[in-house]
């Protein structure tokens, strides 16, 4: 698809991302309520989840009717057009829950499979982190209209890592022994709730690198490619607790990040 094609995918998801947000934000003046659990008795859903993902499919679907969409709310639905729109409608639910401002709508876009577009709107900061490849090939990424750009590398001591924890109970108690392992060898962590906007962090430098099991392609698809278009290295690996682990880091960092998320016992293999 051409740069005119990524770029339009951008600004329809950004588009819609935005009416999202309202939604969200007017619900969220009122009372908010678990409406069922997932995996576990901790990994909630709220009616506003399932509202926010049903406009979004809607007005998605109103403008690109072949087009295939994989919400974490909704059923999966094939297309025909090979773009594919990968739905996290309100990324930290447990923050919306609390009322705390860490946030986010999620909306990415695959074509033939590769993510070419993808916009994470921050919701109660109204922050837009846009991304998309250009008719180079080359990754663009931008925070409210301006290109951002990863922090410069830091050695690992001096690294402010952000990670979160798993909806697995028994998953959690891996990821906490890892987390012990590597506290000692950086500057701090953060666990701030919202994988989207702590990639989008990584990616403007706020934040020099991230870690975290227990992701899926809604949480990442869109903040992945914001971060890799603005310098950073993402990867995919498989988890200590058995479940998908994301790592990102600047490029000019990654290697020494990556070895300290496998030697701190992050991954199944900590060799």
């Amino acid at each position: 698809m051409s740069d005119a094609g990524d770029r339009a995918l951008a600004d329809l998801a950004l588009e819609v991302a935005r009416e999202a947000a309202e939604l969200i934000a007017e619900h969220r003046r009122g009372e908010v309520s678990v409406a069922a659990t997932k995996t576990s008795d901790i990994d909630i859903v709220t009616e506003v989840d399932r509202a926010a993902e049903r406009l979004i499919r809607e007005r998605l679907a109103a403008r690109r009717p072949d087009d295939a969409f994989l919400g974490e709310e909704g059923d999966d639905v094939a297309g025909t057009s090979g773009v594919r729109w990968v739905i996290d409608p309100i990324d930290g639910t447990v923050n919306f829950l609390y009322r705390l401002p860490q946030y986010a709508v999620s909306i990415a876009a695959e074509v033939d499979g590769e993510v070419r577009a993808g916009v994470v709107l921050n919701v109660e900061t109204g922050t837009e982190y846009v991304g998309w490849i250009d008719e180079c090939g080359v990754a663009r990424s931008t925070r409210d209209g301006e290109p951002i750009a990863v922090a410069a590398a830091q050695p690992l001591a001096t690294m402010l890592v952000a990670t979160g924890f798993s909806y697995d109970r028994e998953v959690r108690a891996v990821q906490a022994q890892a987390v012990m392992r590597l506290l000692p060898q950086i500057r701090d962590l953060r666990r701030l709730g919202s994988c989207a906007l702590d990639l989008c962090h990584v990616a403007e430098g706020r934040l020099d690198a991230y870690v975290e099991e227990g992701v899926n392609l809604w949480d990442h698809a869109a903040a992945g490619l914001i971060a890799r278009a603005a310098g950073a290295r993402t990867e995919l690996l498989p988890g200590a607790g058995g479940l998908t682990l994301l790592a990102c880091a600047p490029a000019a960092a990654w290697d020494e990040f990556r070895h300290a998320v496998v030697t701190c016992g992050f991954t199944a293999d900590n060799g």
